[in-house]
């Protein structure tokens, strides 16, 4: 069967357009300027895939493309060939420009997230169990009407006895807040701390919605940067040496996001005494504390006793379930009293109804059942993540085995174009967060990558196709 058309397809790895719409292009213009005519067969997709040096799937994907635009025909057993009727209206106007793949055009069937818990493992059928127990109680009518603006007493002082003897803390219930998330509590952190043109230090890489809230109080942001044992204190110390309206300091140290490093004992102790000198207060968000593979986890920076001026952020949303909006605020009695006016101006109280029963699962031994075994399941994934690392990422990645947290950070070996690789990859069905979300200044080389949520064979599958970029 002769296959007269010379293969002249150029493609561009650093285009916005996807591979597959590159091939597809080439082909449709050989066909407008009569390199290919009707009844011309093209080559298979395993020759033409190993033509330009591409997946097999991305050629099959653009002659599914062809095909169905009615270029192209299939003829069983014989192979593809150019369509004897062509479309005519793409004949006669310009085939309009592809548009770049974003997330509202694809739905990925595999997405590498920040971080998050597995949902199919929550507890749900207990809590729900819990939750009717409640309107089944003669006493329901309490809890019916309004509260507190803080939360519900008996939860507050189970979050002050959990804090107090598994973090180190020393607070009692009237030092806590009860948000709907974390987020939340940033928020209210935010608004109790800063007025118009105040300065905020946060961490770079960070976590873009707290600067977020920061900046909606009216904050400003001096970004520092990140270590191997976390915050770079020669920047702190320079920023309060310039900055006389320096309110706070925005911290992750236990896993820092995004790159998980913790950080070192040694400089906890100068943060404190450095916020302490300088009267600045450390928002300590402890986003995935119970997360800890190790002997043990490291103790917040607001456990110390020396530690003056420190608002910590904590949620219980991780150790159920993402969509159960419960976390916590704990402050010194001066700004919890602050904290709780702006409560009552977003929200007059939180979830009693739910409150009560988490509650519940923690008195009956539940939620730390339930951690128990989800750590060793979480555990067993990130080894498994780490051979995958190692097998298909070799020499190509740096990265640190995370002792705690649900997420990798991976950085490249080699300069490449992050946002391309994370189009290429959405155009394949797979979603990882493009690093440029995590910065203030500079370019970030390195993708954090939770692997909680995944199956094995949707770890393996995104780390393959991951390998391909990299």
């Amino acid at each position: 069967m002769l296959r007269p058309w010379q293969l002249e397809i150029q493609l561009d790895k650093k285009s916005n357009t996807a591979l597959y719409l590159q091939i597809a292009d080439a082909i449709i213009y050989a066909i407008k300027s009569g390199k290919l005519s009707s009844g011309n067969a093209l080559p298979g997709s395993r020759q033409l895939a190993g033509l330009l040096l591409v997946n097999r799937n991305t050629v099959i994907e653009a002659l599914d493309v062809l095909i169905a635009e009615g270029w192209l025909i299939t003829i069983d057993r014989k192979g593809t060939f150019v369509a004897d009727i062509l479309p005519e209206i793409l004949l006669d106007k310009k085939r309009k420009e592809p548009k770049t793949v974003d997330d509202s055009e694809v739905k990925p069937h595999l997405v590498f997230d920040d971080g998050l818990p597995d949902s199919r493992l929550a507890p749900m059928t207990d809590l729900a169990r819990a939750y009717r127990e409640i309107f089944n109680r003669k006493s329901r009518w309490q809890i019916m009407g309004y509260s507190t603006e803080f939360g519900t007493v008996d939860f507050r002082k189970a979050i002050a006895q959990m804090l107090n003897f598994k973090r180190g803390m020393n607070v009692s219930p009237d030092q806590i807040c009860i948000t709907r998330g974390s987020q939340m509590a940033m928020y209210l952190a935010a608004h109790c701390l800063f007025s118009q043109g105040d300065y905020v230090m946060i961490e770079n890489p960070g976590y873009k919605p707290a600067w977020k809230a920061f900046e909606n109080a009216g904050a400003k942001l001096l970004p520092v940067s990140i270590d191997g044992d976390g915050l770079n204190l020669v920047e702190v110390e320079k920023y309060l040496k310039t900055y006389s309206t320096i309110k706070a300091i925005y911290v992750t140290p236990h896993h820092q996001f995004p790159t998980t490093v913790t950080m070192s004992l040694k400089k906890r102790l100068k943060l404190i005494e450095l916020s302490n000198r300088y009267g600045f207060t450390i928002i300590e968000d402890d986003y995935d504390h119970e997360f800890h593979f190790g002997q043990r986890p490291v103790l917040p920076i607001s456990s110390y006793e020396n530690a003056q001026n420190f608002i910590y952020i904590g949620t219980l949303s991780k150790i159920v379930a993402p969509a159960l909006r419960i976390g916590y605020l704990v402050t010194t009695p001066e700004n919890i009293r602050k904290v709780g006016e702006h409560r009552k101006i977003i929200d007059v109280q939180g979830d009693n109804i739910m409150e009560e029963a988490v509650l519940h699962l923690i008195n009956e031994g539940i939620i730390k059942r339930h951690l128990k075994k989800t750590n060793l399941i979480y555990k067993s994934k990130r080894d498994y993540f780490e051979s995958l690392c190692n097998q298909h990422l070799k020499d190509k990645i740096t990265f640190s085995k995370p002792e705690g947290g649900l997420a990798f950070w991976i950085v490249p070996n080699s300069k490449i174009d992050v946002a391309f690789v994370c189009q290429q990859l959405l155009s394949k069905g797979i979603k990882i967060i493009n690093p440029e979300n995590f910065r203030v200044t500079d370019s970030i080389s390195g993708f954090r990558l939770g692997y909680a949520s995944l199956t094995e064979q949707q770890m393996e599958d995104g780390i393959i196709a991951l390998s391909e970029f990299i």
